[in-house]
């Protein structure tokens, strides 16, 4: 859930990229924060499981205007893609104001793509949450190799609500950054819609904090 400061005239936005394991979610937050200029991004922290990592760290967008004179901060996360490691997942998850879903191309991975993408919903649905809900873009990651299923096979697999869709390949940076500029959009768009940014609520709601 979006986090107002009012102290610092800012507010702060999560997105999370989840997927299979090495799916490419690491790689695209390490290309995107590599990418970002020092003064505008914050340190990345890796908290590390025995075979998986979860990382994070915030940035300031510098291609999109202000909400309302507000500063916005963007919050990305990875979640651990092992099912072992499903409450880490869950955790992270919580209150995610959008998510990136990483599918790997390879025609190999396409049931550990269906099962992770059933994962989110389910995780979703634990928090009270429909896909439908939240702001959601999917990436059809590692194009560069041999043996992929189709993009029209994995669209229709995986993006059962019609979401934005991007190819890529992250160790390279190839849309890696259009990717990040859509769910940042939506996100961002859906804030606008829901909250009173000025007083810290949701629009409609008065002056109650939140």
């Amino acid at each position: 859930m979006v986090r107002f400061d009012v102290s610092t005239n800012k507010l702060c936005a999560k997105i999370v990229y989840y997927g299979p394991g090495l799916c490419g979610k690491t790689t695209n937050l390490r290309y995107i924060h590599d990418s970002l200029p020092d003064q505008v991004k914050g340190k990345m922290l890796s908290l590390a499981t025995k075979n998986d990592r979860t990382l994070i760290f915030d940035f300031l967008p510098v291609d999109l205007s202000d909400i309302q004179g507000m500063k916005t901060c963007i919050q990305l996360y990875t979640v651990p893609g092992q099912v072992s490691y499903n409450e880490t997942r869950k955790l992270v998850l919580k209150s995610a104001d959008g998510v990136v879903f990483v599918a790997d191309s390879q025609e190999a991975m396409l049931e550990a793509n269906i099962t992770s993408f059933r994962n989110l919903k389910e995780n979703l649905k634990e928090q009270g949450l429909h896909l439908a809900d939240i702001p959601h873009v999917l990436q059809f990651n590692k194009r560069d190799l041999p043996n992929l299923s189709s993009v029209e096979h994995l669209n229709a697999t995986l993006n059962v609500k019609s979401a934005p869709y991007f190819e890529s390949v992250a160790t390279t940076g190839v849309g890696v950054q259009d990717t990040l500029k859509s769910i940042v959009k939506l996100v961002l768009l859906k804030i606008t819609q829901k909250y009173d940014w000025k007083s810290s609520a949701p629009a409609g709601a008065g002056s109650e904090r939140r």
